[in-house]
């Protein structure tokens, strides 16, 4: 991290709320996390979803922290509550109608990266069975087609090993 952001994140955990101007800067230095949050989750979003993860993920370590400085924001507000109340009480409405939309894009995020996993497990679940149906001798036993019905216990499958360099 650079050393505006640690001031920025100093100030949002160290904040002590006492004018308007305070009040005003705390805000916006949540509402400035959260934007560039959600630039990269938004980045993150549009990768996966056409298939390109690795792209999509390029920017983990850098949501990671985003993440972090977003939640040390969230608890200085709360921390200040009361002053945020008094003193600056559109930032705060500001603040909750950008947070609830941030919530919605989180969702969306979240839900993309949870079909991608799921796409991706049942890929590999499929071509481990296919390669297991492959490996199993095929021809007429006693019992019909297979083996199935013969009473012998079906072959082992040999694991899967799957190469990330390709």
């Amino acid at each position: 991290m650079g050393g505006l952001e640690q001031r920025q994140e100093h100030r949002q955990t160290a904040a002590r709320i006492l004018s308007r101007d305070d009040a005003e800067r705390l805000v916006a230095s949540v509402l400035a996390t959260m934007g560039d949050l959600e630039k990269v989750l938004a980045h993150e979003t549009a990768h996966v979803r056409v298939g390109r993860v690795r792209d999509g993920l390029a920017e983990e370590a850098k949501k990671s922290e985003l993440a972090s400085a977003y939640l040390r924001g969230l608890e200085a507000v709360k921390a200040n509550a009361v002053a945020l109340a008094r003193f600056a009480p559109e930032a705060i409405e500001r603040l909750k109608t950008a947070h609830a939309a941030f919530g919605r894009i989180v969702e969306t995020n979240q839900t993309v990266l949870a079909t991608a996993r799921a796409v991706s497990e049942s890929l590999v679940k499929s071509v481990a069975e296919e390669m297991n149906r492959l490996s199993r001798p095929q021809g007429y036993a006693p019992a019909g087609y297979g083996a199935a019905g013969s009473g012998a216990p079906p072959p082992r499958s040999e694991p899967l090993v799957l190469s990330k360099r390709l």
